[in-house]
């Protein structure tokens, strides 16, 4: 009899780590899926608060707050590109000068060129020639429209479930907590709030800094006299939401483009970017993100690293979300810390604990 226990329990911890590995294996298949979930619950988040105030405020069915946040968004993008576009074209002309129509005048085009100019034509021209030719460009091409079909259907997904979590998400909070003990209810509650709230504070504050970030730079190279400042200085703002990474890049590539001026430009964009890099740091990034996620710039670091070396490089900017909800989780589980007493961190907005 106690040899038959024996190997029960062996034969039930079998299937139970088969069965992990098993969920661990298809949760990995569709990591894409879950990412696009989980970002989806992130702009939902950012939204929240605001959705809610128009609500309570001005009794705006959260529906139509929904839609508004998004015509919003897609507006100031629109706008954004109305105004960089015009001006962007021009320094991509100016960089590379008269574009070749043909195969041949690229070729001669690159071989007597120098600088940004050689690099870019070169680039191409090397591109050019790999590819197959007549027939052969079909599957290229069909492959591209797939991928950029894919890409929009993704993006329409996950501000779908943004949408959609605005109304749902206080549902899952309540299937959560009926599956946990009674006395565990209100901390389960609290926590996922916290966290919500943590998210979108984060989220809010992260495009606040691509504006003040890319307009700050803009500015500091065309006083500089750097060439191509706009496309610089919009791309340095963009990489912002790139943690750590990000703003390096930006700082190699505004020094790399000032070598082309002149030692004297490049100089200055990299003071420029490194004054700037001390002010978000010590007066811009405390005001505006505040403690919305209470990481160290340790722990980012690591987190991104690791995001970076498990998911791909295109799953870094899930680094600091997945991050603040390990230590808040920790805080809440391991420190006993109640997650009601916990500030509530507010980027334009605050969240409030008690929202339903």
């Amino acid at each position: 009899m106690a040899e038959t226990g024996i190997a029960r329990r062996v034969a039930t911890a079998t299937l139970v780590v088969i069965s992990i590995v098993v969920v661990a294996l298809a949760l990995w298949k569709l990591k894409l899926l879950i990412a696009l979930l989980f970002l989806g619950f992130v702009i939902a988040s950012a939204m929240r608060p605001t959705v809610e105030w128009l609500y309570k405020r001005a009794r705006v069915p959260r529906s139509v707050g929904v839609v508004l946040h998004y015509l919003v968004f897609f507006g100031a993008v629109a706008l954004f590109l109305y105004l960089v576009v015009p001006v962007a074209i021009t320094q991509v002309h100016g960089a590379i000068g008269t574009v070749p129509t043909t195969t041949k005048q690229l070729h001669h085009a690159a071989l007597h060129s120098h600088g940004l100019r050689h690099a870019i034509l070169s680039a191409v021209d090397k591109w050019l020639r790999r590819l197959p030719s007549g027939a052969g460009l079909l599957h290229p091409a069909i492959a591209a429209t797939k991928t950029a079909f894919e890409v929009l259907i993704g993006l329409l997904f996950m501000f779908a479930v943004g949408a959609y979590w605005i109304f749902e998400r206080d549902n899952a909070i309540a299937l959560v907590q009926a599956l946990v003990p009674r006395r565990h209810r209100r901390v389960t509650r609290d926590t996922w709030v916290l966290i919500d709230m943590k998210l979108g504070a984060f989220v809010r504050g992260e495009f606040l800094l691509v504006i003040v970030v890319g307009s700050l730079l803009s500015l500091a190279f065309w006083l500089d006299g750097e060439p191509y400042w706009l496309l610089v200085g919009a791309f340095a703002g963009v990489v912002e939401l790139v943690p750590i990474i990000g703003p390096i890049g930006a700082g190699v590539l505004a020094v790399g483009v000032g070598l082309t001026a002149g030692w004297g430009v490049a100089i200055g964009a990299g003071i420029a970017v490194l004054v700037l890099r001390q002010l978000e740091d010590y007066v811009i990034a405390p005001r505006v993100l505040g403690r919305a996620v209470g990481l160290s710039p340790l722990v980012v670091l690591v987190s991104v690293i690791g995001i970076g070396y498990l998911l791909g490089a295109a799953y870094v900017l899930l680094a600091i979300p997945i991050a603040a909800i390990v230590s808040t989780l920790i805080d809440v589980v391991i420190h006993n810390r109640d997650p009601a007493e916990e500030d509530a961190p507010a980027v334009l907005f605050a969240g409030q604990k008690g929202e339903s």
